[in-house]
């Protein structure tokens, strides 16, 4: 009984050590951005693995699936799940949180952040590094040099959707990098990442064209959904979020945070967008082609 007793007290002990070591470190300030991305990059490998797990069990299409199908059909379920928590996120401190409200008086709204929004943003960053990772180490298995260079397609110089993609990671991971580690202009960078909502039914599209369902109804159903999704959250919001920061430019203080995040502020959207209206255009041809088809 004594025995057990110091077992139990000795357990008790270690447990209590262990939480104040979670407590002093890993989400003490200096080392909670870094707690939040390897939280990240954690949750990233656990999400592929489990995919691959399941998948092996339960969808029979898995197994016929080539090497590189198989490892982009894990990726995308881990996109899928990061896209959902984010956009959760970002809607909820852009529209329902008091954290970014304009009747909270608690400093400019530009400078506002809380150990949520910081985790939150972490936990981006953590994503954005592991699907980058994952495609300069599988360089160049899914694809040929368009990863890094700029390719002839249509008698016209526009980049691959691969460049495209590193290109967009890349923006997003500087910008919501200084976010989380500054502090500043954490609002906009959620605003920027309400577009995520779209990711899902890009994977979907996917998913679908690789079971053989390109001619299928939910296929058709998906395409509408992308091209709306898109139109609201990553053509309508960006125009939005320049004119929320022309119209807020001083009450909000974005022109006294530091001139680097003003520049991100301005460019990083800027460029986005343009990326998004490319790639909108190419919803718009493909979901015209699959009308017709269907016609």
């Amino acid at each position: 009984m004594a025995t057990s007793e110091r077992t139990i007290m000795a357990i008790k002990a270690y447990q209590n050590q262990a939480e104040q070591l979670v407590k002093d470190y890993l989400l003490a300030d200096p080392f909670f951005p870094y707690t939040s991305i390897l939280s990240g990059l954690f949750a990233c490998k656990m999400i592929y693995d489990l995919t691959r797990l399941i998948s092996t069990f339960y969808f029979k299409s898995y197994a016929g699936l080539t090497k590189i199908q198989r490892i982009e059909w894990n990726n995308r379920s881990m996109s899928t799940i990061h896209a959902f928590f984010i956009a959760s996120l970002s809607l909820y401190f852009v529209f329902w949180s008091d954290l970014f409200s304009e009747h909270r008086l608690a400093g400019l709204v530009t400078f506002r952040s809380s150990p949520l929004s910081i985790f939150g943003l972490g936990v981006s960053v953590g994503y954005f590094l592991a699907d980058i990772g994952m495609i300069l180490w599988l360089y160049p298995s899914l694809g040929g040099i368009e990863y890094l260079l700029f390719t002839y397609m249509a008698k016209n110089l526009i980049m691959s959707n691969v460049v495209m993609k590193v290109i967009h990671h890349s923006l997003s991971t500087l910008a919501v990098t200084y976010a989380m580690m500054s502090g500043e202009g954490q609002l906009y960078t959620y605003m920027v990442l309400i577009s995520e909502v779209t990711t899902p039914e890009i994977n979907m599209r996917w998913y679908l064209d690789t079971a053989g369902m390109k001619k299928s109804r939910a296929y058709l159903i998906n395409g509408i959904v992308i091209f709306l999704g898109w139109l609201v959250a990553r053509v309508l919001l960006f125009i939005y979020i320049f004119y929320h920061v022309y119209l807020h430019y001083d009450q909000f203080g974005v022109k006294q945070m530091h001139i680097f995040g003003v520049f991100l502020v301005l460019t990083v959207p800027a460029v986005l967008g343009v990326m998004n209206l490319m790639w909108f255009g190419k919803i718009i041809k493909g979901l015209k082609k699959t009308l017709t088809k269907r016609q």
